[in-house]
């Protein structure tokens, strides 16, 4: 069936952001459960008149308690260093290697005590809750990444194929070539690259190498893969057995549109989210 370019590239979608993309919940819980005590008894200097002396006379009583500053500052390590005029200074929150006056010139400088002092926050385990939350909201690109996998995998299950029996997840030409002993040494460079695919599904009379990806914004990358894969479903195309499948979908294609349309041109197994939606894999699979 003759599919036209612009129609199914106008069906391109803007995001696959699903509900557990934006913030990690259960990993903050998590992270803020495990330094709530000694958050909760840092909250004894909120509104202190004397912080400086209130602050040493606590973490002398409660160490551990140090190990809580870094994240008031919304820093993972236990490390941070700092320098200005009068010196550079590596402070450790775990094991403490300076003297305590210097971390109090560091609670002082970095603007922690008027925090804590002046009652500019209420709840240091909310307050802490609250940096989590931004810090979270970092890991969205390394969570994005795996979205049109973890899509198009739904889809593979949901046409009734089982993982670790009909399909396969990142798989190497050497894994399917040793699992199936199919000759892949074409697409491979006679066994000098070792590609990977994403998912690997087999059928009585057929694999399928499946490559993902989504691209939101644009990027040179865009013309690269675009190329490679045509390269790739050329060359996959004179192997008796295998067929290559890329699912690729996203606005930032409309700026690459050139090279994709003349890997769609050559490539008959080349779909988007919308083509998912309306059942290629059971069409396709077989």
């Amino acid at each position: 069936m003759s599919r036209d370019f612009n129609e199914w590239l106008n069906d391109f979608r803007y995001s696959i952001a699903d509900y557990g993309y934006y913030i990690n919940f259960e990993k903050i819980y998590r992270n803020i459960d495990s330094i709530k005590v000694e958050l909760n008894i840092l909250n004894s200097l909120i509104g202190s008149k004397n912080i400086e002396e209130d602050f040493e006379n606590l973490v002398k009583k409660y160490p551990e308690t140090l190990k809580c500053v870094p994240l008031l500052l919304a820093v993972r390590t236990n490390e941070i260093y700092a320098i200005d005029s009068d010196g550079d200074f590596n402070y450790n929150f775990k094991n403490p290697n300076l003297p305590f006056e210097q971390y109090k010139t560091f609670m002082q400088k970095t603007g922690l005590f008027d925090l804590i002092e002046n009652h500019i926050i209420n709840n240091l385990v909310d307050y802490a809750t609250g940096v989590e939350t931004g810090l979270d909201s970092n890991g969205r690109k390394n969570r994005g990444g795996h979205l049109m996998e973890n899509l198009v995998e739904s889809f593979i299950q949901k046409a009734g194929f089982k993982r670790n029996d009909t399909y396969f997840k990142e798989m190497y030409i050497h894994q399917i070539t040793n699992k199936w002993g199919i000759d892949l040494s074409s697409i491979s460079n006679k066994g000098k690259a070792e590609k990977r695919f994403d998912f690997v599904i087999k059928t009585p009379y057929m694999i399928y190498g499946i490559e993902t990806n989504f691209y939101g914004s644009s990027g040179s990358k865009l013309n690269e893969t675009a190329r490679s894969y045509k390269t790739l479903a050329l060359e996959a195309n004179e192997i008796n057995g295998f067929t290559f499948v890329w699912f690729t979908d996203g606005k930032g294609w409309k700026k690459a549109r050139n090279n994709l349309e003349e890997t769609f041109d050559v490539m008959q197994h080349i779909y988007n989210i919308k083509d998912l939606e309306e059942g290629i894999i059971s069409e396709v699979f077989k």
